[in-house]
């Protein structure tokens, strides 16, 4: 069985942080590598991915805080769709994102510390998101969404660990009263069980994939293409205002 192993350290700071290594398996490299989109090589997100991690004594401690992170410090709103702003190192500087830029970051940071992370896709519907996003930009969503989660490999399997509403959010979902809510059991992930919180929603699963680079650039380019970046910002703007009242 392949484990991860940390190296004692006498410090707690950064510049020498407990260094994981990763004993890898043949066919694992793909889910460490950076890619265009998930650029878990940038030096922001390696130093963010360190940070999280330092005090962690085990592989399953480290993904925990990676997720508490990206769950609640990056908060679930929209963004533009370019391949420039899906970057994961994008995500880490604007603490904003919707599903798939979420995802992404956790992937990334997940990468950065040698802890292999993939994609899980699957189409779900988008009532998920009713009342979450203004009424305009909901409206302009498609009937079915295209949505990634992230798996991690730890003690010998994959574990779905999706980070998708911030605490913030889903507690004023819960205080509203919103449908969704009243469907999602826990938003909590223990670092041992799956957590897919969108179950509810899923009309097809899409398997599991090491990239979404190729489809991202698509998406996005079809996206540019319907909606000049003028009607994006605008949408983008008074949606998340909504959001953001949701959280208070």
């Amino acid at each position: 069985m392949i484990r991860l192993v940390f190296k004692e350290q006498p410090t707690n700071k950064i510049s020498e942080v407990k260094e994981m290594q990763w004993r890898r398996p043949e066919g694992m490299d793909e889910y460490l590598m950076p890619t265009k989109i998930c650029d878990c090589d940038n030096e922001e997100v390696k130093r963010k991915a360190q940070e999280l991690v330092k005090d962690a004594s085990t592989p399953k401690e480290a993904a925990m805080k990676i997720f508490y992170f990206v769950r609640d410090e990056v908060a679930f709103g929209l963004d533009f769709t370019d391949v420039k702003t899906s970057k994961a190192s994008h995500t880490l500087r604007t603490r904003t994102g919707f599903c798939g830029l979420k995802t992404n970051l956790q992937i990334a940071l997940l990468r950065a510390v040698e802890i292999p992370a993939r994609y899980h896709r699957v189409n779900i519907r988008r009532e998920l998101l009713q009342g979450i996003l203004s009424d305009f930009a909901y409206k302009h969503f498609p009937e079915m969404l295209y949505h990634p989660h992230c798996e991690c490999y730890l003690s010998g399997k994959w574990v779905a660990c999706e980070a998708f509403f911030d605490k913030g959010l889903f507690k004023g979902m819960v205080e509203k009263r919103f449908p969704a809510a009243s469907q999602i059991h826990t938003i909590d992930w223990d670092g041992e069980n799956d957590l897919i919180v969108t179950t509810p929603w899923v009309i097809k699963d899409l398997g599991t994939f090491a990239s979404l680079d190729d489809l991202w650039t698509e998406t996005t380019r079809l996206i540019v293409r319907r909606s000049p970046r003028i009607i994006q910002r605008i949408a983008i703007y008074f949606s998340n205002r909504h959001t953001n009242k949701i959280r208070q």
